[in-house]
């Protein structure tokens, strides 16, 4: 039904798979900690690294290896533990090779035609698979590496950075139109002096393939970018992606679209505000529509990851659906006397 009344729909698929040199990938189902988890290994000529893992029932089921209830993976035990393990993951980086499948990318754009736009999916930028994925930031953990060990830790950020010149390069060449970096990027984890070092250069290779052949560059900035929000601007990103206005983030969404004139901002519409209910986020999105100013530049997500319920879909359908650009506080009046 919302589709049926101008909401679009979003895909993002990966153009590329990973092909590993002299790397064993095995996976089994252990207890550990008491719990049922499972435990993939990668095995190497100069050692071996694991990581374990919880799935909830349907994970990989369905969409983006989440379970029926929409929820990630989580790692309960990171791949790199110590400044030894370091090494090995530079190894298993520096012998994993990237080919191009565009066919994931083609069969979305096909079935989807004009009901809405495919991105190619790259995954968390160099420092931040660190940060999130291999290393982890919990517990401080990352952090305490990066002190300890900051050449070891910078040695392994530099490997995998070269080794996303071919993704990016395959990237820039897939039939979609926009590259989608994943990095949920939030200022209480990246301080700006790591995003000015390590995270605005990788976007500037990121954007700067993607220009070359003609198309955008997105980056996914869910967390709280208030900090970031000056270098952001500086950055050849074209569209900051899942910005969350306040309660949820901590950077409205007008403010945004002042500091950053060339880029667009796709909104995460918050989530919080599904929780009490359709008439609610109803308010909240006649609120939210008189922060945009004209309303250009702004597409809006109804949720950048977790399930809305129809309810809430229809609720704030009913709002957008009559929101012509470009607003004006008119306009805005007229949608609230009709809708509440």
């Amino acid at each position: 039904e919302c589709r049926n009344r101008g909401m679009g729909m979003n895909w993002t698929r990966p153009s590329y798979v990973e092909v590993m040199h002299d790397v064993e990938v095995s996976e089994k189902s252990v207890v550990s900690r008491g719990r049922p988890v499972i435990r993939r290994t990668y095995s190497t000529p100069i050692g071996s690294l694991f990581l374990e893992e919880i799935r909830e029932p349907g994970t990989g089921q369905w969409h983006a290896q989440r379970s029926w209830n929409d929820v990630a993976p989580w790692h309960t035990v990171r791949l790199v533990k110590d400044e030894d393990d370091y090494k090995i993951l530079k190894f298993i980086v520096e012998h994993t090779e990237y080919v191009a499948d565009y066919f994931p990318i083609e069969q979305a754009i096909d079935w989807l035609g004009n009901d809405g736009v495919v991105m190619d999916h790259l995954p968390h930028s160099p420092m931040q698979m660190l940060m999130i994925d291999w290393v982890g930031s919990d517990a401080g953990r990352f952090f305490y590496h990066h002190a300890d060990w900051p050449d070891v830790v910078e040695d392994c950020f530099r490997a995998i950075s070269k080794s996303r010149a071919e993704m990016y390069a395959i990237a820039a060449k897939s039939p979609a139109p926009i590259a989608l970096c994943g990095d949920n990027l939030d200022g209480f984890l990246v301080s700006p002096k790591l995003f000015a070092k390590f995270f605005a250069p990788e976007y500037e290779k990121q954007a700067a393939a993607m220009h070359k052949h003609g198309k955008l560059m997105a980056v996914h900035m869910d967390g709280r970018i208030g900090s970031l929000k000056d270098l952001i601007a500086g950055t050849a990103v074209d569209i900051v992606e899942a910005l969350h206005p306040p309660p949820m983030g901590d950077l409205s969404v007008g403010e945004a679209l002042d500091l950053w004139p060339e880029k667009a901002v796709w909104v995460g519409f918050p989530d919080s505000t599904y929780n009490v209910g359709p008439e609610e986020t109803k308010r909240y999105a006649i609120e939210f529509l008189r922060g945009l100013g004209t309303g250009e530049r702004v597409a809006v997500a109804m949720s950048t990851e977790n399930i809305v319920s129809n309810e809430n879909l229809i609720a704030l359908t009913e709002v957008l659906e009559r929101a012509e650009l470009p607003l004006t506080p008119d306009k805005i009046d007229a949608i609230e006397q009709t809708v509440l």
